[in-house]
């Protein structure tokens, strides 16, 4: 696999215990507990973690501020979500732990259905709220790369602003990259268009294939302006020593979620946008796709990236990774649970792998 490609993992960053299966410890979300996460990925080479996003979870910039404030290399990839912050607010607030850190802060952009009225915003339909999205990265991106920046959006407006502190180029670097996902069109169009990396979830490859084409041809439709899209995958990925191993544990964890009703695992399927009812129709077409992308997850429980897992030993689960960087995904954000410890395992059998 190309030395290009990045591996990340998952912070769920939640208020409650045993989110997707993990340890239901007492201190789950303290700042000690998250910290041994972070510092294990540090050790375990991964370049940073995802955290998880959504009212009713712990405000996602200030535990990855925390977290970045305890570590030296970690790069946190901050779920974010446009009206519950406004351009100017947030460009400000990422510059400053962007340059706090040396350079460390990726952003995740987050459009999907979320408790507003909550948190007093309010959105109307999806052409509203995807169009609200794309003015909200180009201004962002505007006050990070521009000075005395003026806008009259129909969503958002600034006037004579200029963030400081500046963002630093560093390299190929102008800013942080936006990751971004949804696989409806209004979402594939915002992504074409404004997105630095596509995430997808774990889809098989031919699905994935087929919507890096159609993501390519809309950003040259659309005139894309900005460097070209990168691709990213989200997924499971339940790695044991032998391949038997891991579907004896696959399996059985599934049995626990049909005996369970799922109860910790379908945090996604409150609303189901496009791209779950993607994975939640997967496994109309069998449990195991691909060579071992398990669907069966989905059937009892299993939202977002707990909807379809790969599973294998170090070997096969590599194996099945390079196929989708063959297709051009260089962005990786892997999980499985217990958390911690798969880190560890993850990062010692599975990383070295990847990176021949």
């Amino acid at each position: 696999m190309s030395n290009h490609s990045e591996f990340l993992w998952y912070i769920p960053n939640d208020v409650r215990p045993g989110h997707r299966g993990d340890s239901a410890i007492g201190n789950h979300n303290s700042l000690e507990t998250l910290t041994s996460h972070a510092r294990a990925l540090e050790e375990h080479g991964w370049k940073g973690a995802l955290i998880g996003t959504g009212w009713g979870r712990p405000d996602t910039f200030t535990v990855a501020a925390s977290l970045a404030a305890r570590t030296t290399t970690f790069e946190p990839l901050i779920a974010i979500r446009p009206g519950y912050w406004r351009p100017a607010n947030f460009a400000s607030a990422a510059a400053t732990l962007d340059h706090l850190t040396g350079g460390r802060v990726r952003i995740n952009i987050v459009s999907g259905k979320d408790n507003l009225p909550a948190y007093g915003d309010s959105e109307g339909d999806q052409a509203h709220r995807y169009d609200r999205t794309k003015e909200f990265m180009r201004l962002v991106r505007r006050l990070w790369t521009e000075e005395n920046v003026t806008s009259a959006g129909d969503h958002f407006r600034v006037a004579e602003s200029t963030v400081v502190p500046r963002i630093e180029v560093r390299g190929n670097r102008r800013h942080p990259k936006f990751y971004f996902g949804g696989a409806s069109e209004a979402a594939e169009r915002v992504a074409a268009t404004e997105a630095d990396v596509q995430l997808f979830w774990g889809e098989p490859l031919e699905g994935v294939r087929e919507r890096i084409g159609r993501l390519k041809g809309l950003s040259r439709a659309l005139d894309r302006d900005l460097p070209p899209l990168e691709f990213g995958l989200r997924i499971t990925t339940l790695v044991r020593d032998t391949t038997e191993q891991a579907w004896a544990e696959a399996e059985a964890k599934v049995a626990e979620m049909a005996k369970n009703n799922g109860t910790g695992w379908h945090d996604h399927q409150r609303v189901l946008a496009v791209g779950q009812q993607r994975l939640l129709a997967l496994y109309e077409r069998g449990d195991v796709l691909d060579d071992n992308l398990y669907t069966a997850p989905g059937k009892f429980g299993g939202g977002g990236a707990g909807t379809t897992w790969l599973v294998g030993s170090a070997a096969d689960v590599a194996r099945s990774l390079r196929k989708y960087q063959d297709l051009g995904v260089t962005h990786f954000v892997l999980s499985d649970t217990p958390y911690l410890s798969e880190i560890k395992r993850q990062g010692d059998q599975l990383l070295p792998l990847l990176r021949d």
